[in-house]
């Protein structure tokens, strides 16, 4: 394998590194919270995730997600992304292998003293060959969230383990802490840390930081973006960028 191709291999390694961890998240952070949509309300989103390195970029343009509260405490989600990549020697590419689906579970409510928690797993579906954004295994992701509010002021995070089969994968855990401040009824901002472990045999640990929020246009309509840069081990800067409707 050349050297050119060896640098596409390593962007596209990126891209399903990065489409797997916005799936789970609370957009738009990687790490999610336990709260679920109100029974019988919807939430629809618009939106761009990207990964930027040196060589190239890979994300999504765009992706379509809806969550539902099917019940009081327990919402369904379905995400489809349109995949890229993109890169100084390969060019171009878009194209589409797994639809998202999962079911989050609130099971215990926050009080003064005792912070909401629940969980959310998440299965990545393979729907289409194709092996450029997917490698036709079925994953899963159990995590465990929880939030806490004082006022203004929210902090939400916790822990997940990823089922990871396929040729040099690895199982891989993801952890995250959010903190985030409602400046006022239009504007809300917020900063993460977070840290996964190795995905496959020859990769890396990975952790690094996301700051960003919404902007509240009105009680249905939120224009919501982050961006933010790894700290460890690996170079990139990662963005967030999408359209929420709450309905």
């Amino acid at each position: 394998m050349n050297k050119n191709l060896l640098k596409h291999s390593f962007l596209v390694l990126i891209l399903s590194l990065f489409a797997v961890q916005f799936t789970f998240a609370g957009p738009p952070f990687f790490t999610d919270d336990p709260q679920t949509v109100d029974f019988k309300h919807w939430e629809y989103y618009i939106s761009s995730v990207n990964t930027f390195q040196a060589n190239g970029s890979t994300g999504t343009l765009p992706h379509f997600e809806v969550n539902y509260g099917l019940v009081p405490n327990v919402q369904v989600h379905l995400l489809v992304p349109v995949n890229y990549s993109s890169s100084k020697t390969e060019g171009f590419t878009m194209g589409y292998a797994n639809t998202e689906f999962g079911v989050k579970y609130r099971f215990v409510q926050e009080t003064d003293n005792i912070p909401q928690i629940g969980t959310f797993p998440i299965l990545q579906i393979p729907t289409l060959k194709n092996t450029t954004f997917g490698n036709g295994q079925l994953q899963l992701f159990i995590p465990l969230w929880a939030q806490k509010t004082w006022g203004k002021l929210t902090m939400y995070g916790g822990a997940g383990y990823w089922i990871n089969p396929g040729v040099d994968n690895k199982n891989w855990i993801f952890t995250g802490l959010e903190t985030q401040y409602d400046i006022s009824p239009l504007i809300t901002l917020g900063s993460e840390i977070y840290y996964h472990t190795a995905d496959a045999i020859n990769s890396k640990s990975v952790g690094g930081f996301n700051v960003g929020g919404s902007v509240n246009l009105s009680v249905k309509t939120h224009i919501i973006f982050s961006t933010g840069h790894s700290l460890l081990n690996e170079n990139y800067t990662s963005t967030y960028i999408g359209i929420l409707w709450t309905i």
